[in-house]
């Protein structure tokens, strides 16, 4: 089995990177030939030196798209222009500052205000999700605009990613937009999707879902090993080693959120040593049939759209 291509994301503010990607980071990215999917928390000095500094050692870049928290963070449903707006002024100072990106990354989330009060009141935000799920019209215009939006960056010369709930794997497949409508995630076709099935959100029934849901994608996101917003205990090595050996079963392309948190523990010489074809030990039943049942339930659900 070829090992798949590997992708880091990146999520710090600008004054952050130049720790992070100094000249060793450089040789590690290049030695495992991978990328890198930077969010763009600001266009700031840093940011663009640092992207000078990738261009310049052959490290392929995205710009991850990313609005200010109360805008929403990530692209949703209610958002689109603002995230058209995001795109304007990363062409304005991609220009100004003689930076190579090679795509742009839209990354298709609930309201990271939302994502809070998830955290705060589980049951009461679910229960809000749930019933704003009929808002079919905003879905639909929603879509026309980032349909839109992904065209017009096409068109400019750049690959498109999407970063996407596995949840839509089950809308697509059965035709709906329960989920869509539910989380704010968007069925909008890329050049590349990438699925985030980090087992570190996902409890017991992680490696159920990921071993679920790969099968049906050909990028996968992996995770978390740190960084980034959600305060869920980390992945440790083994567990990193052994979504990567899982997910490259079927799919070609791997990220990993995130780089920063690889490099806190130590994980990116490991990571060329990684042994692809290795065989990896089942979770024990009672964890598979939970694995089946929630797997079950999320397609049930998806009937409802």
């Amino acid at each position: 089995m070829p090992r798949p291509a590997l992708f880091f994301f990146n999520e710090q503010d600008g004054p952050r990177l130049a720790e992070t990607f100094g000249p060793t980071t450089l040789t590690q990215l290049r030695v495992l030939r991978a990328g890198v999917a930077m969010g763009l928390r600001d266009l700031s000095d840093e940011r663009a030196q640092v992207v000078r500094a990738l261009n310049d050692a052959g490290v392929p870049v995205t710009g991850w798209l990313l609005l200010p928290r109360d805008e929403g963070y990530f692209a949703t449903h209610t958002n689109a222009d603002r995230v058209e707006a995001a795109y304007e002024r990363f062409l304005a100072w991609t220009r100004a500052k003689a930076l190579r990106f090679g795509g742009i990354g839209l990354d298709f989330e609930p309201d990271i205000r939302d994502l809070d009060r998830l955290m705060e009141k589980p049951g009461r935000t679910l229960a809000r999700w749930l019933l704003r799920r009929g808002r079919g019209a905003r879905v639909a215009d929603a879509l026309v605009r980032y349909r839109a939006l992904v065209a017009r960056v096409k068109a400019d010369g750049f690959t498109v990613e999407t970063y996407q709930f596995p949840t839509i794997v089950d809308d697509r497949q059965r035709g709906s937009r329960f989920w869509q409508g539910t989380l704010g995630a968007l069925d909008v076709a890329a050049d590349r999707e990438v699925v985030m099935l980090y087992t570190s959100l996902l409890g017991l029934v992680g490696p159920s879902l990921l071993a679920g849901y790969a099968p049906h994608c050909r990028s996968v996101g992996v995770g978390s090993t740190g960084g980034g917003i959600d305060p869920f205990p980390k992945l440790g090595w083994s567990e990193l080693e052994r979504d990567l050996v899982v997910a490259a079963r079927s799919a070609s392309e791997l990220f990993v959120f995130s780089l920063e948190g690889c490099l806190a523990q130590g994980f990116l010489p490991r990571l060329a040593t990684v042994e692809w074809e290795r065989p990896v030990v089942d979770p024990p039943p009672s964890v598979r049939f939970a694995g089946r049942a929630a797997r079950f339930l999320i397609q049930q659900l998806s009937r409802l759209g």
